[in-house]
């Protein structure tokens, strides 16, 4: 929840921290997250008007990136468009959506699924697994034997 009301309030460097104290392998691993992390804390630059500290950042930690992977150049150019315009009212939709609060929810929805995912909680719910499981093993053991079937609602499944 903390890294969560920090992406959500901008805070991304308190975000980064937070997830590597809780596992920094979360970040080394998923190389397509970090990387979004990094692209919303440019977006906070531009949104603060921090134009040459954008740049500079920019430059530094994600063009490299970019390089390694065309879909990280095409995020990278969508968000450096942003600074083309004087105000979001005169840019394109398809860049200004990068300054709206939806796109921090995007950014903290997908830390945690990382976060599930390392704790291999997933994004299925326990018991869901659990039924899945269940149904399963049933399928394996009436090949072999006789026994009472799981039932729904009181009554014996089909």
């Amino acid at each position: 929840m903390v890294i969560r009301e920090a992406l959500q309030r901008g805070d991304v460097e308190e975000a980064i921290t937070r997830v590597n104290d809780l596992n920094p392998e979360i970040l080394d691993t998923n190389p397509s997250l970090y990387f979004h992390l990094q692209q919303q804390k440019l977006i906070e630059y531009i949104r603060h008007g921090r134009v040459v500290e954008a740049l500079q950042f920019a430059q530094d930690e994600l063009a490299p990136r970019g390089e390694e992977s065309p879909e990280f150049l095409a995020e990278l150019e969508r968000t450096m468009a942003l600074l083309a315009f004087d105000s979001s009212s005169s840019a394109p939709s398809a860049i200004t959506d990068l300054l709206s609060p939806a796109q921090r929810m995007k950014t903290a929805g997908e830390v945690n699924a990382a976060i599930l995912d390392s704790f291999s909680q997933g994004k299925e719910a326990k018991l869901a697994q659990l039924l899945k499981l269940l149904c399963w093993g049933e399928g394996l053991l009436s090949e072999r034997a006789e026994f009472p079937k799981v039932t729904r609602c009181g009554l014996p499944m089909a």
